[in-house]
C-alpha cells in the first residue's frame, strides 16, 4: 500500500469479493512500471495499491463467466475503454472516459485481485503454458511501446534516435529492428544501459555526458537529423534535446510524462517552419496487447532478457528503492511467492 514518498507498507487487506461476471486472480508476477516511481503522479491518489502489469491464475469465477475457466493462466490489462464512444470509434481508446475509470481491485501488487467484467471481456488474455508468468508481465509495457511506434509513421530506412535506455528504450530498440530502420541510435548517460542497448540492436550508442548527440546524429543522417526521436526519459532536458536532433519534417514521440509543474518552452515559429511534429502516446489498448503477446511468443521481442531483478511481494519497498536509485537494472518483477 502506497501512502506517500518512501512510505510503502506491507499490509493485510480483505480478499476481494467477485460478482457473477467477474473473476478473482491469484497474482503470480507483476512488473514495476516507471509510473510506480513517480511520486508527483501517485501522491494525490494515495493510499493505493500499486502494480498494473500483472499475470496470474483464475481461482474463482462468477457463474456468468463463460470465456474463461478456473485455473486459466492469464494476463490482465488494468484499463479498458468502452469501445462505442466518440473517442473509441475514432481509435482514441486511451482517452475514452471509461479508460481511467476501470481498474483491477485492489492492484497488481496484491496476493489476489478482482477483475471487473469490462476488463475481463475486453482485455484479459489467456497465455500459453510455455510463457512464464514473469515474461507475461512484459505484455503491457511492450504494448505501450507498440502503440507509440505505430503513431510514429516509421518508414523503411529511417534513422531513429531513442532518448533513454531504460526498459522502454530497450523495447523501442527491438521494435525498431522489426521495422527495419537503417540506423538505431540510443542516447543515455548510464554506461550499463547503453551496453544493454547495443546488445539489443542499437547501431550507435551515445553517452551525452561524453559526446555531442547533435554532431553524431548529423554525421549519421546526411546532416539531416533523426527522422524519428523517441523520448522515454521523464525529464524536460530530454525533450529539449529531442528538438535539437530531430530533422525538419521529422517526428518526436512524447512517451514519458514529466511533472506538470515543469513547462517545456516551445517556439511555434520554429515548429511551424521546421514542420517538426510532437506526438504523445499514453498507455495502450486491447489491440496492442495482443500484438505484444505474439511478438513475445515469436521471440521477436526478447522479454525474458529484459528482466534483471525479482523480488517477493513483501519486498516491494526494496524493489521500488532499487528502481529509483540503481540505474544498473532494467525490468524489476514482483513475485507473489
Amino acid at each position: 500500500m502506497y501512502y506517500g514518498p518512501n512510505d510503502i507498507r506491507y499490509e493485510d487487506y480483505p480478499k476481494p469479493i467477485i460478482k457473477e461476471n467477474e473473476v478473482l486472480i491469484e497474482m503470480k508476477a507483476c512488473g514495476i512500471c516507471g509510473s510506480d516511481l513517480m511520486d508527483w503522479y501517485l501522491e494525490k491518489r494515495a493510499p493505493l495499491v500499486l502494480g498494473h502489469e500483472p499475470s496470474g491464475i483464475i481461482i474463482e469465477k462468477g457463474e456468468k463467466v463463460k470465456k474463461f475457466q478456473l485455473y486459466d493462466k492469464v494476463f490482465v490489462h488494468h484499463h479498458v475503454s468502452c469501445l462505442i464512444c466518440h473517442y473509441c470509434t475514432h481509435g482514441s481508446f486511451t482517452v475514452c472516459p471509461k479508460f481511467r475509470e476501470t481498474h483491477i481491485d485492489p492492484g497488481g501488487f496484491a496476493e489476489y485481485f478482482r477483475v471487473p467484467a469490462e476488463n475481463l471481456e475486453i482485455d484479459t488474455i489467456k497465455i500459453p503454458d510455455k510463457l512464464s508468468f514473469e515474461e507475461a508481465t512484459l505484455i503491457e509495457p511492450i504494448a505501450c511501446c507498440i502503440k507509440g511506434m505505430m503513431k510514429c509513421n516509421v518508414k523503411l530506412g529511417d534513422v531513429i534516435a531513442i532518448i533513454g535506455a531504460g526498459p522502454s528504450g530497450i523495447i523501442f530498440t527491438q521494435l525498431s529492428k522489426i521495422y527495419s530502420v537503417s540506423t538505431i541510435i540510443v542516447i543515455d548517460s548510464i554506461k550499463y544501459r547503453l551496453e544493454i542497448a547495443k546488445k539489443f540492436g542499437a547501431d550507435i550508442i551515445i553517452n551525452y555526458h561524453e559526446e555531442d548527440p547533435v554532431k553524431i546524429i548529423k554525421e549519421n543522417s546526411d546532416n539531416r537529423g533523426a527522422d524519428v526521436v523517441i523520448v522515454t526519459a521523464p525529464n524536460i532536458n530530454a525533450y529539449l534535446e529531442a528538438f535539437k536532433i530531430c530533422r525538419k519534417g521529422g517526428m518526436i514521440l512524447a512517451f514519458a510524462p514529466i511533472n506538470p509543474n515543469e513547462i517545456l518552452p516551445l517556439s511555434i515559429h520554429d515548429i511551424f517552419f521546421s514542420e517538426i511534429s510532437l506526438i504523445p502516446s499514453y498507455s495502450t489498448s486491447h489491440i496492442e496487447t495482443r500484438m505484444a503477446l505474439n511478438l513475445i511468443l515469436s521471440n521477436r521481442i526478447k522479454a525474458k532478457e529484459l528482466i534483471t531483478h525479482k523480488f517477493k511481494l513483501n519486498q516491494v519497498n526494496e524493489a521500488i528503492k532499487l528502481a529509483k536509485e540503481n540505474k544498473e537494472c532494467l525490468k524489476i518483477v514482483i513475485l507473489n511467492k
